[in-house]
């Protein structure tokens, strides 16, 4: 199947230090494009994958579950970590808890995790019906583009199909399980006005994560996908500083290359 305009994968080779960019459930890399090509400017190894049954249609997506999605991130990691002296993870919504995972599950080959609404839960009484509903509803309506500010758009499925929507609920207690071994220093940034996560899950992941630097950021302006919404240059500026804290090579790269 063809790709959708703007959902293709996006990858950068840069200096030692590499970042991995985890988009959402049903989304695609467009909703994170802005942020890789910033870190990208900027020097970084950067790379920011399609996770399968994405970026085309959501009967493609039908055949997919968490297994997939995670082990396509899991392989990009270890991608970066055989070339990049350091590397950060960095997640939306389903892909903050597919950051989360990796961080659990690599220790110190991950340095560092940025994490902008992370999905921690289904949510609602419809969460409880999934695993009967699948079997005779194939869909329900999209999620995509909850965003606020006027005439941006979100590359990514209209319909959400269900025997996903039951693999998701699986993977979020998975991952609800791993939180205390994640111990890397983490920022999180959430909007309190957001119609697809609530506040309550990035509220509970901070309760159970090990991590002791510990950053929070509410975004004040954005919905959901806020890394195309009004606060996305705020999320790309604290995120470089955040892996500037932590890998202090950064930004010097280039100067050392110029002199």
């Amino acid at each position: 199947m063809p790709v959708l305009p703007g959902a293709e994968p996006y990858r950068h080779e840069g200096g030692e230090v590499g970042v991995l960019l985890c988009h959402g459930f049903t989304g695609s890399p467009q909703s994170l494009r802005p942020w890789a090509e910033y870190l990208a400017e900027r020097g970084l190894t950067v790379s920011l994958p399609l996770l399968p049954g994405h970026g085309t249609r959501w009967e493609d997506m039908q055949l997919t579950g968490w297994q997939d999605w995670y082990a396509e991130v899991d392989r990009e990691l270890r991608a970066l970590t055989e070339r990049c002296a350091r590397v950060f993870v960095f997640g939306l919504s389903m892909g903050g808890a597919l950051s989360l995972r990796l961080a659990a599950r690599h220790g110190d080959e991950v340095a560092g995790l940025v994490l902008v609404n992370p999905a921690n839960k289904v949510h609602g009484l419809s969460a409880y019906a999934l695993p009967v509903a699948r079997h005779l509803v194939r869909t329900t309506k999209g999620i995509a583009s909850d965003i606020a500010k006027p005439g941006n758009v979100e590359v990514g499925y209209d319909r959400v199909p269900l025997h996903a929507a039951h693999s998701l609920r699986q993977f979020f207690r998975v991952v609800d399980g791993e939180l205390p071994q994640v111990t890397q220093p983490l920022l999180v940034l959430h909007s309190p006005q957001d119609h697809v996560v609530p506040p309550a899950d990035s509220a509970r992941i901070l309760s159970r994560v090990s991590s002791t630097d510990v950053t929070e950021l509410l975004l004040e302006q954005s919905y959901h996908v806020a890394t195309l919404d009004h606060d996305a240059d705020r999320i790309f500026a604290e995120s470089y500083a955040f892996i500037g804290r932590l890998a202090p090579s950064v930004g010097k790269e280039g100067t050392a290359a110029g002199g």
